[in-house]
């Protein structure tokens, strides 16, 4: 009998580019009689290209994609932004439907794919359990069972009668993957909606997926965090372009895909308030002070209480080092149409030869204003420390600490 859970043939997606609906029907008629006489989209925001002009194209989400997965595997999905991933989970949730291929699911899917998907804002935390555990094909009776310990899992027993609508988006993902995590789905599919948790309840949302699997059932894992990736997975796929890149074994993809955002002084990203303008990928030896500077534009106002958060993470997605500027000094004040950069300087953490990359979070009066991640920053080179004889072997830790050892004669074994 065969074990193949998810089966996967020749899958495209493809989405068109253009108007749709507005939403009402006179707000369709308006634009409907804007184009009709050659005029722009009415409905177009301030800066975004006219939707008229962009009828007729269309971009490929997932080109040819094939795979199968087996009963009782946990299988990571990684990639870039616009990889096709997402699309990817939402074909086999059965959230959207593939333009060409064939997708074959044996089993009950629970779908965690953006916090809240499934819930109804204006029912309770109660009340969508119960609708969740509907949709999944579930009695009353099975859910009733389940209940206790759903709510216990999710944290958020003193508002398991309020209207999920007045949830924060924490409580709403904690809920929601109790509820998608408990009540039995043969296939579990996880998007990055883990990110909206706090540390604590992301290692308890592992430690449940970990259990899913070691039970017989499926998981089917998309992160940006690749430590929680290799800690779950042995098997991942890297996604690039619609296409499945590379699969295999967890840590040679996780590998290949970090090697693959390598580049030097190349990345550059925005949002509406500020501008990273890249950063040159610099090499260190082990003793050296590690240094980076980070450039910014600030572009549409100022900004009074800036902060910035790294993270700096090695090839394996292992987070290292974080770095918080409001520990160590006030927040900043930035001009608008004005270049800062932003100095770290960490003092000879000794860190494992290697490659290095770092996540940053910038926000300003606790709003963020800017987020990226596995940006590639720095290599540390093998080398002798001061005071060794000789290189670390192969098999190496996070840091590389000078140490120091004695030999002392001790007079029998009762002494220490």
């Amino acid at each position: 009998m065969s074990n193949i859970v998810i089966s996967v043939e020749h899958l495209t997606k493809k989405y068109d580019l253009g108007v749709i609906g507005t939403g009402t029907l006179s707000r369709d008629l308006n634009r409907w009689w804007a184009r009709l006489r050659g005029k722009p989209d009415p409905y177009t925001r301030i800066g975004q290209q006219d939707h008229f002009e962009r009828i007729g194209e269309s971009i490929l989400a997932l080109a040819d994609v094939s795979f199968k997965v087996e009963q009782g595997e946990a299988l990571g999905i990684i990639g870039k932004n616009g990889a096709g991933k997402s699309t990817l989970l939402k074909i086999l949730s059965r959230v959207t439907a593939p333009t060409s291929g064939v997708v074959k699911v044996k089993g009950r899917i629970g779908s965690l794919l953006e916090v809240g998907t499934g819930f109804h804002p204006e029912l309770t935390g109660r009340e969508n359990v119960y609708l969740n555990g509907a949709i999944l094909g579930m009695r009353k009776d099975e859910v009733d069972r389940k209940f206790d310990e759903i709510v216990d899992f999710s944290g958020v027993e003193k508002f398991i009668d309020t209207p999920v609508k007045r949830y924060s988006s924490g409580m709403y993902v904690r809920l929601a993957f109790a509820v998608a995590a408990h009540l039995d789905p043969e296939i579990l599919v996880v998007d990055e909606v883990l990110a909206v948790g706090d540390a604590e309840f992301q290692k308890k949302c592992l430690g449940k997926m970990g259990d899913v699997a070691n039970a017989g059932q499926t998981v089917l894992f998309v992160s940006h965090n690749m430590s929680a990736v290799e800690s779950l997975c042995k098997r991942a796929y890297l996604l690039e372009s619609g296409k499945i890149e590379v699969s295999g074994d967890v840590s040679q993809v996780i590998k290949k895909y970090l090697d693959s955002t390598q580049s030097s002084g190349s990345i550059r990203k925005k949002s509406d308030a500020i501008e990273f303008l890249g950063v040159d990928y610099k090499n260190f030896a082990i003793d050296d002070d590690i240094n980076i500077k980070l450039p910014f534009r600030i572009n549409a106002y100022d900004l009074n209480e800036v902060k910035i958060n790294i993270a700096i993470i090695d090839t394996g997605g292992k987070k290292i080092i974080r770095l918080q500027s409001d520990l160590i000094t006030d927040n900043f004040s930035l001009n608008s149409n004005k270049c800062y950069t932003f100095d770290f300087n960490i003092e000879s953490p000794k860190l494992a030869p290697g490659k290095y990359f770092i996540n940053i979070f910038v926000e300003d009066k606790d709003s963020v204003l800017f987020w990226t991640h596995d940006v590639p920053v720095f290599g540390v080179q093998s080398s002798i420390i001061d005071g060794h004889n000789k290189l670390f072997y192969k098999e190496i830790g996070v840091i590389m600490p000078k140490f120091s050892l004695e030999c002392n004669e001790i007079n029998n074994e009762d002494s220490f």
